[in-house]
C-alpha cells in the first residue's frame, strides 16, 4: 500500500463562490472528478462486494403486542407469539431466537411438540405452521391453510401425532402432525351441540373434552362418534382445567366465579366460589370482572392444590391494576401487575397430565413485560429476568452503538450498576433453562446506549449477541422538580417529557458523556468510582431574534450584515418587564439545582448548558453535538448557529449564527434586514461566563427566529400515509431543511486537520456541516501544557473555508494517506475524585493530539470524507481538492451515514429513507452493497438507526424491541456459531406406574392415536377445499443441515419420519402392489406345490 509522497505544487481549486463544486459533482460513482488530484495517489482498496451481506442477528426486548405463550416442560424452552406474526423462542441466557411469519398475521396460539424439537403456530389468517427447532435458525416445515373456517383453538396431547383444531363454526378437525394433512375424521357442531366457538381441551382414552364459550361442556366419544354427555351452565366459560386424576375439573366464568365439577354428577357443579366477591347486605355476591383463565394443579408435598387465575376482581374500585391470584389452600395471594395480563402458564415437573403436576413457577406474559413467579416460596417472589425485557421502561428516544470498546469499561460499569439493582428476587436459578450456548471465538466488547423519554440513559453490554444492562443514569436529577406554576415554561416547548434525551455523545476512552435534552439543554458527565459532594456549573445562552433577507427571494434566510465573521460581544440579559410575555424572558426551560448535592459513584454531572427564552419564545432545540476530551471542548448547534464551549474553563469560546461563520465567503450572499447595533469583534477570545452562583455573568447571544420545519417532497412521496412527521428539531439528520428556512448546523466533528490551504501541519479544527450542504472549517489554537490549558484562553478563528455538497450534511470522517481511518484525539480516563497520590500525580494523558510535532508524518496531508443526504465526496486536505464524488440517491435521501471499519478496512455505510442499505468503498466511493432491506414505515426507525464498526447496526423495530443486524459477510458466516442451540437431546421422562388408571387419561398416545380412528383407511380423506397444504421452504434442507450437528442421530430419525409422512400416498400404493404381488406369488406357489406333490425327484 503506497502513501502520498508529495503534493503537486500550486494545486488549483475551485473559487470560493463554488467551493468544491467542480464539474464532477454529477459524475458516476467511483470516478475521479475533474478537480486537481494529488500526484501518485495509489491506495489499494481491499473491500469487495463479496465482503458484504445483510442479515438479522438477534432481537432484544419483550415482544411487542404479545398474543400467545407456550412452554416445553422437557426442553424447558419458552415461546411467545405476537400480533405482528413474530415468534420469540427463549431458553437459558444466550439462547434467544426470533422467527417471523411471512404473512405477518397475528399468532393466536402456540403448541410445542414436547421434546420433539418442533412447534405448531396457529395464525389469524387461519393457517397452521409447523416449525423445525432442531436448527439454530428455525424454519417452517409445513403449513396448512384453512379456506372455509376460522381457527379458534388448538390442542396437542403429549406424545400424540394428532392435533385437534377447533373452529369458529363449532367444528373440530384433526391434523396429522407428521404429514400435516387433515384427517377425514371431523366432529361437526350439529352433532356435538347447537352452539359454536369450540375449544377442544383434553383427550381421554377415546373421549374428547370440549368447552364452548356459551357455557356448554361436551364429552365426545371418539370411537362411537357421539356425545357421551353434555353440561349446560348459565354463565359463559372462559377456560377449564383438569385435576390430574381425571375425575374433576374447574371452569372460570364471566361473572368472576370458579365452578368445580365431578364426572359422577354432571347435573350441577359441586362447588361455586367467588374468590374476590364480597357478600352484600342482601346476601348476594357483588359483581366481579371475568376470570379469563384458570390453572388447577396438584402438589406432592401438600394435599392442597394450586389454583392460579387472572382477573376476577370486583368492580368496586376503578383504576385497579391487573392482578394474578394464587390460591393455595386457604391462603389467597394477589399479585398486582404493571400491565394487562395476556396469558400465563404454570411450569410443572412432569409433562404427563395424569400425574401429580408439582408446579414450581408461573410464567406471566404481560402486554409490555414478562415475569416468572416462584411458587416454591410462600411469599411468591419473582425471578430476576436474564433477558432485557425493560428496554421500554420509558420510551426509547435515541440510541448509540459502540463496538470494540476498551476492555475495562464493561466491568467498571457493571460494578457500579450492580450496587443499584433491585433486591427481593428469588434465589433459585432461572427456570427457563433450555438450549445450549457458548461464547463464540470472535467476540469483542460492545456497548449499546439508549436514551429515554423520562431523561434516563441505560448502558447495555451487547457483547456476543447478548444484552445485559450495566448501568442506569437519570439526567432529571440534575434539575429541580418543577413547581405547579413553573410547569408551563417547559410545557410549551414539549407537551410532555421535558427531560427526554435527544442525542448522546460518549467517549469510551475518557469516559466522558454528553447528553442533549429536548428542553434545549446539554449535560456533561464525568465518570468516577468515588462519590462526591459538588455544585454543578451552569452556562446560559441568551437568545435574540433577528431576521435576514436573501437577494434571490423575499423569504427570510439566516444572515447578518457583519462580514468579518467574528462573534458578537456577549451582552447581559435585559431586565424583565412586567408584561406576560417578558416574564419568561432570559430563563431556561428547566431549573438546575443550585446547591451542593451528593453524587454517587458513576457518572457525575459537571456542566449544564441551557438555551434561554427570548421575547416569550422558547429556544430552538439542539440539532448537532460533538465532544472532544483531548481538546476539552464541546460544540453544539441548532437551526440558528453554533456554540463552542470550553468545559475545562467553563467558558464559551464561540457563539455565532451560521452566516457569520462564512464571513465574505457566503455562497448565497444573504443580508441582514435589521442589523444589531454596537457589534464588537471578539474573535480569538473567550468570554468568561461563570459567576459565583455558577450561572452566566455574561449571557451569550445565540440567535433565534421562528421557524417552520417542513417535510421534503422526497420524503412525502416515500412515506405516503405515515402518520408521524419528520422534524429537524427532533433529529439532526432525519430530513432536509428547505432553503426557504434558516440554515441549521446538522453535524459537527472535531479533528486534527487543516484550516487553510496554505497550512503545512494539521492543527485542532472543528468541521461544521449545515442543512444547505455546506461544510465550514474552523481552526483552533489550544495550549498543549496542562497548566496553560486551564489558564490560557483557547482561540477560535473561523476562516470562511467552505466546501459544498448536495443535501444536508450528515457525517464527516477522515482517512490517512494509506486509506486507514483517523481516530479523533482523546484523553485517557482519570478519576478526578480519587485520592491524591504523591508519587503518581494525576496528569492529563492525551492520545493522537497534535501530530504536528512530526514533520514527516504530517506533511502528506489526509483525506476528508463528507456525506450528505444526496451525495458523498472525498476531499484532499489541505488543498481542499475534490478527489471523488458519488451521487448516493436521487429518488430518496440518506437518513444515517457513518465511516466504519469492516474486515480490516474502511467503508462508508448509508441507510436511506426508501429502506436501502448501501456501502461505498473509501476513498474511491465505489458501490459495494445496495440492498432494499427495510422500508421506512415508522419514524422510530429513522430516529434510532445507527451503524458501528465490525459491520453491525441496530434500530428500534418496535416500541419495545431492538433489532441488531450485520452487513458483513464474515459475521453472517459466523452467525451459526454465535447463536444458541434451541434443541438438545434429552430423554423423555418415564411415566409413573398408575395401576389400573394407566393409559386411561392422556398419557399413552398408543391407546387413542390409532389409524383405525383417524387414518385414511377408516376416516377417509378430508375435502380438498377445506384446507390447503403448503410445503415449507426450510423443510428438508434445514433438517438435513441440522442432522450433521450435535443432535445428528435424533435429527436423522426426524428426517426419516417427515419423509415418510410426505410420501404416505406413494407408500400406500406400493404396499398395495406388494400385497397383490404377494397374493399372486402365493397362488402360483400353491399351484406349483400341488402339481409337483406326487412326483419323484427323478421326474423333475
Amino acid at each position: 500500500m503506497k502513501k502520498f509522497r508529495k503534493v503537486l505544487d500550486g494545486l488549483t481549486t475551485s473559487s470560493p463562490a463554488n467551493p468544491g463544486g467542480s464539474p464532477a459533482c454529477g459524475s458516476a460513482a467511483g470516478t475521479p472528478s475533474t478537480a486537481p488530484t494529488p500526484r501518485e495517489l495509489e491506495i489499494q482498496e481491499t473491500l469487495m462486494s463479496e465482503h458484504f451481506q445483510i442479515c438479522k442477528t438477534v432481537r432484544h426486548g419483550v415482544p411487542y403486542q404479545p398474543t400467545a405463550l407456550a412452554f416445553d416442560p422437557v426442553q424447558k424452552i419458552l415461546a411467545i407469539g405476537s400480533r405482528s406474526g413474530g415468534v420469540r423462542l427463549l431458553g437459558r441466557p444466550g439462547v434467544d431466537c426470533h422467527c417471523q411469519h411471512e404473512s405477518g398475521a397475528a399468532v393466536l396460539q402456540l403448541q410445542f411438540l414436547i421434546n420433539e424439537g418442533a412447534l405448531v403456530t396457529a395464525c389469524a389468517d387461519d393457517t397452521l405452521h409447523l416449525w423445525n427447532l432442531r436448527q439454530r435458525r428455525p424454519a417452517i416445515l409445513h403449513s396448512l391453510k384453512f379456506n372455509r373456517e376460522r381457527i379458534t383453538f388448538c390442542h396437542l396431547p403429549f406424545q400424540s401425532k394428532w392435533l385437534y383444531v377447533g373452529t369458529e363454526r363449532g367444528n373440530t378437525h384433526i391434523v396429522n402432525i407428521e404429514s400435516f394433512i387433515l384427517s377425514g375424521y371431523v366432529i361437526m357442531w350439529n352433532k356435538a351441540l347447537e352452539f359454536c366457538n369450540t375449544h377442544p381441551y383434553l383427550c381421554f382414552h377415546y373421549l374428547l373434552f370440549f368447552c364452548f364459550e356459551s357455557g356448554t361442556i361436551v364429552m365426545w366419544d371418539l370411537r362411537a362418534k357421539r356425545t357421551d354427555f353434555r353440561i349446560y351452565y348459565d354463565e359463559a366459560i372462559h377456560s377449564a382445567s383438569w385435576h390430574h386424576e381425571g375425575r374433576q375439573f374447574m371452569c372460570s366464568h364471566s361473572d368472576g366465579s370458579l365452578s368445580m365439577w365431578n364426572l359422577r354428577n354432571t347435573a350441577k357443579p359441586f362447588q361455586v366460589t367467588f374468590p374476590h366477591g364480597k357478600t352484600q347486605r342482601d346476601g348476594r355476591k357483588e359483581s366481579c370482572k371475568p376470570i379469563l383463565k384458570v390453572e388447577y394443579k396438584t402438589s406432592r408435598n401438600s394435599s392442597e392444590a394450586f389454583v392460579v387465575f387472572s382477573g376476577g376482581l370486583s368492580y368496586d374500585k376503578a383504576g385497579r391494576r391487573p392482578t394474578l391470584t394464587i390460591m393455595h389452600g386457604k391462603a389467597i395471594t394477589v399479585l398486582e401487575m404493571d400491565y394487562p395480563i395476556v396469558d400465563f402458564l404454570l411450569l410443572c415437573e412432569t409433562p404427563y397430565i395424569n400425574e401429580v403436576q408439582e408446579p414450581y413457577a408461573v410464567v406471566v406474559l404481560l402486554e409490555k413485560d414478562f415475569v416468572v413467579v416462584d411458587l416454591t416460596q410462600s411469599n411468591f417472589p419473582i425471578f430476576e429476568n436474564p433477558y432485557p425485557m425493560d428496554i421500554h421502561e420509558s420510551p426509547v428516544t435515541c440510541t448509540a452503538y459502540f463496538a470494540d470498546c476498551p476492555p475495562d469499561i464493561i466491568p467498571v460499569l457493571y460494578s457500579i450498576g450492580a450496587k443499584h439493582k433491585k433486591t427481593g428476587y428469588s434465589h433459585k436459578e432461572w427456570p427457563v433453562s433450555g438450549g445450549t450456548w457458548t461464547v463464540g471465538s470472535q467476540t469483542y466488547p460492545e456497548i449499546i446506549i439508549t436514551g429515554h423519554a423520562d431523561g434516563s440513559i441505560k448502558f447495555w453490554d451487547a457483547t456476543a449477541i447478548t444484552l445485559q444492562m450495566l448501568y442506569k443514569l437519570k439526567t432529571s436529577k440534575v434539575f429541580e422538580k418543577p413547581k405547579s406554576g413553573d410547569v408551563g415554561r417547559s410545557a410549551e416547548l414539549v407537551e410532555e417529557d421535558p427531560y427526554a434525551v435527544q442525542m448522546i455523545s460518549w467517549c469510551p476512552q475518557s469516559r466522558i458523556l454528553c447528553v442533549v435534552g429536548i428542553s434545549a439543554h446539554v449535560i456533561l458527565y464525568r465518570f468516577s468510582k468515588h462519590d462526591a459532594m459538588d455544585l454543578m456549573d451552569q452556562l446560559l445562552l441568551y437568545c435574540e431574534m433577528e431576521d435576514v433577507i436573501s437577494p434571490s427571494d423575499t423569504e427570510n434566510t439566516p444572515s447578518f450584515s457583519d462580514p468579518s465573521g467574528h462573534s458578537p460581544q456577549p451582552q447581559p440579559p435585559s431586565p424583565r418587564s412586567n408584561t406576560p410575555d417578558s416574564m419568561r424572558d432570559s430563563i431556561p426551560c428547566l431549573k438546575v439545582k443550585d446547591r451542593m448535592i451528593r453524587m454517587p459513584p458513576g457518572y457525575q454531572a459537571e456542566l449544564v448548558v441551557q438555551l434561554l427564552w427570548v421575547d416569550g419564545e422558547p429556544p430552538q432545540q439542539i440539532t448537532s453535538l460533538d465532544l472532544n476530551s483531548a481538546y476539552g471542548l464541546l460544540a453544539l448547534g441548532n437551526c440558528n448557529g453554533l456554540t463552542v464551549v470550553d468545559y475545562l474553563q467553563k467558558t464559551i469560546l464561540l457563539c455565532m449564527s451560521t452566516l457569520e461563520l462564512y464571513g465574505s465567503a457566503d455562497p448565497f450572499q444573504r443580508l441582514t434586514r435589521s442589523p444589531r447595533k454596537n457589534r464588537q469583534s471578539t474573535s480569538g477570545t473567550h468570554a468568561p461566563c461563570v459567576s459565583e452562583s455558577h450561572e452566566c455573568s455574561n449571557a451569550v447571544c445565540f440567535f433565534v427566529t421562528k421557524l417552520k420545519l417542513s417535510l421534503p417532497t422526497d420524503l412525502k412521496t416515500d412515506l405516503g400515509t405515515v402518520e408521524n412527521s419528520f422534524s429537524r428539531s427532533r433529529s439532526s439528520s432525519v430530513s432536509s431543511i428547505d432553503r426557504e428556512t434558516k440554515e441549521a448546523v446538522t453535524t459537527l466533528q472535531f479533528a486534527e486537520s487543516y484550516g487553510h490551504k496554505s497550512d503545512t501541519l494539521p492543527t485542532p479544527c472543528l468541521w461544521v456541516g449545515t442543512s444547505l450542504g455546506l461544510v465550514l472549517i474552523i481552526p483552533m489554537s489550544i495550549p498543549t501544557d496542562e497548566q496553560e490549558r486551564l489558564e490560557d484562553p483557547v482561540t477560535v478563528a473561523p476562516t470562511g473555508t467552505v466546501l459544498m455538497l448536495k443535501g444536508s450534511i450528515l457525517r464527516i470522517g477522515f482517512l490517512d494517506c494509506g486509506g486507514a481511518l483517523i481516530n479523533s484525539p482523546y484523553e485517557v480516563w482519570r478519576d478526578q475524585h480519587a485520592p491524591d497520590h504523591p508519587d503518581r500525580p494525576r496528569k492529563r494523558k492525551l492520545v493522537n493530539f497534535s501530530p504536528s510535532s512530526s514533520q514527516e508524518a504530517s506533511g502528506d496531508g489526509h483525506l476528508a470524507v463528507v456525506c450528505s443526504e444526496r451525495q458523498a465526496k472525498v476531499f484532499f486536505m489541505p488543498s481542499q481538492a475534490c478527489l471523488y464524488v458519488h451521487n448516493i440517491t436521487e429518488s430518496s435521501f440518506v437518513l444515517r451515514a457513518d465511516v466504519v471499519s469492516v474486515c480490516n478496512s474502511v467503508c462508508l455505510a448509508c441507510f436511506c429513507a426508501n429502506g436501502h442499505i448501501m456501502t461505498l468503498s473509501l476513498p474511491s466511493l465505489r458501490p459495494l452493497l445496495d440492498v432494499n432491506y427495510l422500508p421506512l414505515t415508522d419514524m422510530r426507525i429513522a430516529r434510532t438507526f445507527c451503524f458501528t464498526n465490525g459491520g453491525q447496526a441496530l434500530y428500534l423495530c418496535s416500541p419495545t424491541e431492538i433489532q441488531r443486524i450485520t452487513y458483513s459477510q464474515e459475521m453472517c458466516d459466523n452467525l451459526q456459531e454465535m447463536l444458541g442451540e434451541l434443541f438438545t437431546p434429552i430423554e423423555t421422562p418415564e411415566a409413573q406406574n398408575r395401576g389400573f388408571l394407566k393409559g386411561f387419561f392422556g398419557g399413552n398416545a398408543q391407546t387413542f392415536d390409532r389409524e383405525e380412528l383417524f387414518g385414511e383407511a377408516a376416516a377417509g380423506k378430508a375435502s380438498r377445499s377445506l384446507a390447503q397444504h403448503i410445503p415449507g421452504q426450510g423443510g428438508m434442507e434445514g433438517m438435513k443441515a441440522a442432522a450433521g450437528g450435535v443432535v445428528g442421530e435424533l435429527a436423522r430419525a426426524r428426517i426419516a419420519l417427515d419423509e415418510r409422512g410426505q410420501r404416505l400416498g406413494e407408500l400406500e400404493e406400493r404396499t398395495a402392489l406388494m400385497m397383490t404381488s404377494a397374493e399372486t406369488f402365493s397362488k402360483h406357489a400353491h399351484e406349483l406345490m400341488l402339481k409337483c406333490k406326487d412326483k419323484k425327484w427323478y421326474q423333475f
